[in-house]
């Protein structure tokens, strides 16, 4: 077994292949379409909220693993300090994505506040092989100083760029990203894709990455409306942020994830 395929069976794999179209595509040998979550134990709520949403949304096949540092460090694949700027436990951790799918074939990396509102098939469908990555290219630059639960806010070119990213795996640029240099490379070289040259890498809809308090919906423009929320500053896991923009959306989730899961609300 690959160190890849070991680490992500450590991590607690999560598989939707139930339902009858499921069914039939893994009957004709499609593989799941893997998703890479960002997990930090301050948040996990919003982890089991944003896979339940996608599973409860998808059409095909999806496997989904949480990266967990702590699980990365006991295999040894991930060994670096965590810096005064990292807002999360997985802000170098999510680059180990082709890694951990073994240069195969495309996953995607998500964080764990997002709420999905509509199937990830639609999103697989704009996948273009040409492309070393695809995401959403936002032009994003905060006011704010502080986000979630008191974390630093920082403005950095192609800001929020990597916090949802499909990738090819099996692309040679991105076989650059070994455990090695994703526990030694800066900030800039991995969250601005310095490895890669800019037309290597994809755009996506911003509707799939849809900043709260950034972008806006227009009002009768359907091309407008979020697909894939990201609560970027804060969602409603955090007391100062429980009446944030569609937060309302997401506790409607967490009570139906709850329900599922034969557990009571607080």
């Amino acid at each position: 077994m690959s160190a890849g395929a070991d680490l992500r069976s450590s991590n607690g794999v999560e598989v939707k292949n139930s339902d009858p179209i499921s069914q039939n595509l893994s009957n004709g040998n499609v593989k799941p379409f893997k998703v890479f979550i960002g997990y930090d134990p301050r948040e996990d709520l919003a982890y089991e909220v944003c896979r339940y949403s996608l599973l409860k949304r998808s059409s095909i096949p999806v496997e989904i693993y949480p990266i967990k540092q702590s699980e990365l460090r006991q295999k040894g694949v991930y060994w670096r300090d965590r810096g005064k700027l990292e807002s999360t436990e997985f802000s170098f951790s999510r680059f180990l994505t082709p890694y951990l799918s073994n240069y195969e074939g495309w996953a995607m990396f998500v964080d764990c506040d997002f709420l999905y509102l509509d199937d990830i098939k639609k999103l697989v469908d704009l996948i273009d092989d040409k492309y070393a990555v695809m995401c959403v290219q936002h032009n994003y630059a905060p006011k704010e100083t502080t986000k979630m639960d008191g974390a630093v806010q920082t403005v950095y070119p192609r800001k929020n760029w990597s916090s949802m990213v499909l990738y090819n795996c099996g692309h040679s640029k991105n076989k650059v990203l070994t455990p090695e240099i994703v526990n030694k490379e800066t900030g800039a070289f991995l969250h601005r894709f310095q490895w890669l040259n800019d037309d290597e890498i994809g755009e996506i809809p911003f509707v799939w990455n849809f900043l709260v308090g950034h972008n806006r919906v227009v009002e009768g423009d359907q091309n407008t409306f979020p697909k894939a929320i990201h609560y970027t500053l804060g969602g409603p896991w955090f007391e100062q942020w429980k009446d944030c923009e569609f937060g309302d959306l997401w506790v409607k989730e967490l009570e139906e994830y709850q329900k599922s899961a034969g557990k009571k609300a607080d």
